[in-house]
């Protein structure tokens, strides 16, 4: 039996089929929502749909044209139905359909229905169908109260059928009503959108889809473990229908049971015990299990953009339980600097042939971070009692810090002893550095020593020009660094600053600093302060908390 003017919209099967209908086989169509009360997760748009159901069940009016948008599997064709349903139940409209009446069997089984029609758009974009729905709209209902038209994937029709569609959107008949759905709401026309009530399905949470398993495999008599159901929650990302469909492919290769480990399996998961030894060897540096623990992957056929994420996630709930337990800021710091690390490798594991070699080198990298801290606060402590030892990039010129060394010394002092031999040779005023890059030196290695001011010890490195005129020490840089040293101007007259200069510039009284017009550089500008303006540079300075000991032209 074919309905007159159905022309190629949809497929009429006998009304008694309704009693029975195909067989519901996996969970995602056994537990697909027939209430807008069992939708998860959408709140907002099922409060709406419900107070508009509610209006027209009072007021016998109701708006024609709805836009469901979403992404998929978050209920925008579930709820299209749902709303069938509820317009025509014989106790309707109302947002709690009876569900045993034929009307709310009939939108169980579309298909089987002759007055709700559910069209594919993307099998049927051509203007001919679009004008056939407008002809076949004009018939009125068979048994139900509304003819309801449901078209999915509705940004796939063509200009010319979203322009066939358009007059009938305009001035539907009173006895039809159309849904819309579709993943990607940018492309459905202005025109189309100024004429219907969009609703949005968003994303649904992983607690509310963990819990929905949950029911699932209790309503089922399926077992799981702790833990189990949250990884199939999160493999769902958002989408409560390939959750379901997950854990379908769970339960069955678990023989009915839902074990952490088979899910894992399953779902390509890096064991959880390897991802925390990950997390444990880069937090101590050992970079020998980082080397063991890859080839333990490689040998698992692991998939290592799944791997990564997992290390990624653990990674953050560190950083947050750090965070919660109000840490010192070099730990947070630590963690936060081999998150970032992580982070920034992400699209070289996708893009590269060779992602074993690209986690390795990620993870051998991430594993020296939390050393450089220590190691700085070392050298520091080195530094403050004796004499540094740098690399000789120069070996006839004097030391970097010539004021740590003694001025007139008549013998070796030999091994540092606790008890100072008098006279102490501090009485001596130091002599203030001969060169300019003993000058930057000395001064970054003076405010290295102070731990408040460690982070300005890059400043003098940075600086175009630095001069020495007693009482005062005068910063010339460029004017595109003035935002990174905004600190170091700041703290410009403060006594630690003050006093941490004058041990290596006897006399120093006040630090003047002057930032150059952007673009303005020195005429008489060096190769030395070309790359001393370099913003990259300057990053690479003070990230390292490195310096400048001397430049050479190579060639």
């Amino acid at each position: 039996m074919k309905e007159p003017g159905s022309l190629s919209w949809g497929l009429t099967i006998p009304r008694a089929l309704w009693e029975t209908g195909p067989p519901m086989t996996t969970l995602a169509l056994k537990y697909r929502p027939r209430l807008l009360s069992d939708l998860v997760g959408q709140e907002g748009s099922v409060k709406a749909l419900a107070n508009a159901l509610k209006r027209a069940k009072e007021s016998g009016r109701i708006h024609q044209a709805y836009l469901f948008a979403g992404v998929r599997g978050t209920g925008k064709t579930s709820t299209a139905r749902i709303l069938a349903r509820a317009l025509n139940c014989v106790e309707g409209p109302t947002a709690s359909p009876c569900g045993v009446c034929a009307p709310c069997r009939a939108a169980e089984q579309p298909d089987t229905s002759l007055d709700i029609v559910e069209i594919d758009a993307a099998s049927r974009a051509s203007v001919a169908d679009a004008r056939a729905l407008r002809e076949q709209v004009q018939t009125r209902p068979a048994f139900c109260r509304y003819r309801v038209y449901i078209i999915d994937e509705v940004h796939m029709l063509s200009t010319e059928a979203f322009n066939a569609l358009l007059k009938v959107l305009e001035e539907p008949p009173p006895h039809a009503i159309f849904v819309l759905a579709t993943t990607e709401l940018q492309d459905v026309p202005d025109t189309i959108k100024s004429r219907v009530q969009i609703f949005p399905f968003r994303l649904i949470p992983v607690g509310l889809i963990e819990g929905r398993l949950k029911h699932v495999c209790e309503a089922e008599g399926v077992t799981f473990e702790p833990g189990s159901l949250r990884l199939v929650a999160e493999a769902g990302q958002g989408s409560m229908r390939d959750a379901l469909t997950i854990l379908d492919r769970v339960i069955s290769a678990g023989d009915g049971t839902v074990l952490e480990e088979a899910v894992r399996e399953q779902l390509g998961i890096v064991s959880a015990h390897l991802v925390q030894g990950v997390l444990s060897a880069l937090s101590i540096g050992d970079t020998a299990a980082l080397v063991e623990a890859c080839r333990e992957l490689n040998e698992q056929g692991a998939d290592w953009a799944t791997f990564w994420r997992e290390l990624v996630l653990a990674f953050r709930d560190r950083l947050e339980a750090e965070a919660r337990a109000a840490g010192g800021p070099q730990e947070l710091l630590r963690w936060a600097r081999m998150l970032n690390l992580l982070l920034s490798r992400e699209r070289d594991l996708r893009d590269s042939s060779l992602p074993r070699v690209v986690v390795e080198l990620a993870l051998i990298t991430a594993a020296q971070l939390p050393h450089l801290v220590p190691l700085d606060a070392l050298v520091s402590g080195a530094i403050s009692s004796a004499v540094p030892v740098r690399p000789a990039g120069n070996p006839a010129g004097p030391p970097p810090v010539p004021s740590r060394a003694p001025q007139a010394a008549p013998a070796p002092e030999g091994p540092r002893r606790p008890t100072p031999v008098p006279p102490p040779p501090a009485a001596a005023a130091p002599r203030p550095p001969a060169s300019p890059a003993q000058l930057r030196a000395a001064c970054s290695e003076a405010l290295r020593q102070v731990p408040g001011l460690r982070v300005l010890a890059t400043a003098p490195q940075m600086a175009a020009d630095l001069i020495w005129e007693p009482p005062v020490l005068r910063f010339r840089f460029p004017g595109n660094v003035r935002q990174t040293l905004q600190d170091f101007e700041r703290e410009k007259a403060s006594p630690h600053l003050l006093g941490a200069l004058a041990t290596v510039l006897p006399g120093l009284k006040a630090v003047d600093i002057h930032f150059d017009e952007d673009g303005g550089a020195a005429v008489s500008e060096t190769p030395e302060d070309r790359l001393r303006r370099e913003p990259a540079f300057q990053e690479l300075l003070r990230l390292s908390g490195g310096e400048v000991l001397e430049i050479k032209r190579e060639g």
